[in-house]
C-alpha cells in the first residue's frame, strides 16, 4: 500500500460505512480527474512548443507496432527492388542507354553549376592552389581551393563558387585531384590573381602554394554529354574579314 493510500485510509477510517463509499468513490473520481487533467497539460505544453504528441495505444485501439517489424519491412522491399534491378540487367530485350539519376541530378543544380560542368566539359581540368604558411610537414592551411573557375566558366555569382564545387562533388560529377596540371603555366597566371596574392600576404613569410586540380569524374563526363548542350553558341552577324 502506497503512502498516499495509507493516508487516504486513515482519513475515511472514522466515518460511517455509507459515508465511506461515498467519500472513496468521491476520491477515485478525483485522482482519475487529476491524471486526466495532467495528461491533456501535457499534450498543451508539447503542442506548444511545436511538437505533435503521439496518440496513445488507449486513444487509437491499435495495438503498438514493433520497430523490427518496421525494419524487416523495408529490408524486403528493398531487396525486392535489387532482385528487379538484376532481372532487367539479364533481360538482353532491356534498352536503358540513359542513367536514371540524370533527369534528378538536373533538379539539383544551379544555372552556374551548369556553366561549371560545361567549362570542365570543353576546356578539360582545372588548376586550383592552397595557400598554406609554415614548414611542408608542419603548416597551417590558410586558403584552400583558390581557382579562376567562376571567371572562366562566366558564372553569374563568382562568390558561390566554393558552394557550387562542393554541390557538383556531392552529386558524383567532379573530383578535386591533388595532381598537378602538366601546363604550368594556368597556375602562375591563378598565382597572380589578387584573392591568391592576398592570401600570400596574409600567410606571412612562410607563405607557400600547393598545387591541384579539378576535373569531371567519368559520371560526369557522361552527364554532360547527354545532358547539356556542350557546342560553342553561334555567333549572331558576320565576322569581321569573313
Amino acid at each position: 500500500m502506497t503512502p498516499g493510500e495509507q493516508e487516504r485510509s486513515s482519513s475515511l477510517a472514522g466515518l460511517p460505512a455509507l459515508a465511506r463509499l461515498a467519500a472513496s468513490a468521491w476520491w477515485h473520481a478525483t485522482e482519475r480527474g487529476a491524471g486526466l487533467t495532467l495528461d491533456l497539460g501535457s499534450r498543451a505544453v508539447r503542442t506548444a512548443l511545436g511538437s505533435s504528441p503521439a496518440p496513445s495505444n488507449r486513444d487509437t485501439g491499435e495495438s503498438p507496432t514493433s520497430p523490427e517489424g518496421d525494419s524487416e519491412t523495408r529490408r524486403t522491399s528493398l531487396r525486392e527492388r535489387g532482385k528487379e534491378l538484376l532481372a532487367r540487367s539479364a533481360d538482353v530485350t532491356q534498352d536503358e542507354e540513359l542513367h536514371p539519376a540524370y533527369a534528378r541530378i538536373l533538379d539539383n543544380l544551379s544555372p552556374d553549376e551548369a556553366r561549371i560542368l560545361r567549362l570542365l566539359a570543353t576546356n578539360g581540368p582545372q588548376p586550383a592552389i592552397d595557400v598554406r604558411r609554415g614548414l611542408p610537414l608542419m603548416s597551417e592551411l590558410v586558403s584552400p581551393g583558390l581557382n579562376m573557375i567562376g571567371a572562366e566558366a562566366g558564372c553569374r555569382y563568382p562568390d558561390r563558387v566554393a558552394a557550387y564545387l562542393d554541390n557538383l562533388n556531392r552529386l558524383g560529377l567532379i573530383w578535386f585531384s591533388r595532381e598537378t596540371l602538366r601546363d604550368i603555366n594556368r597556375y602562375q597566371v591563378l598565382e597572380a590573381q589578387p584573392e591568391a596574392i592576398q592570401a600570400m600576404r596574409d600567410a606571412g613569410r612562410t607563405a607557400r602554394t600547393v598545387r591541384r586540380s579539378i576535373h569531371l569524374t567519368p559520371f560526369g563526363t557522361d552527364f554532360c554529354e547527354v545532358c547539356l548542350p556542350l557546342d560553342p553558341p553561334e555567333r549572331s552577324g558576320t565576322e569581321v574579314g569573313a
